[in-house]
């Protein structure tokens, strides 16, 4: 395996190091993983998949938790934006 490689979050190329997890790509392309109710960007907050702040949609699965799942090469991760 490469010792980085390209995943995209939604829709922008963003290099990440091999073993990163799918919620440093969307931190390291500035996006947030979801929005509040009342619209504010949420983030990554337990990193062990318990409070569910880091949901996306990856490579078309729903409600993925983005800081238990290491990055892939090719890798598409969509948020709420």
């Amino acid at each position: 395996m490469p010792s980085e490689f390209i995943v995209r979050v939604n829709g922008a190329s963003v290099s990440v190091p091999a073993g990163a997890t799918v919620a440093v790509a969307m931190v390291m392309a500035g996006q947030p993983c979801r929005s509040s109710v009342i619209g504010e960007p949420r983030g990554p907050l337990c990193g062990m998949g318990i409070c569910f702040e880091c949901r996306a949609v990856v490579n078309g699965i729903p409600h993925s938790r983005t800081c238990q799942l290491l990055c892939e090469p090719d890798m598409e991760v969509k948020t709420d934006e």
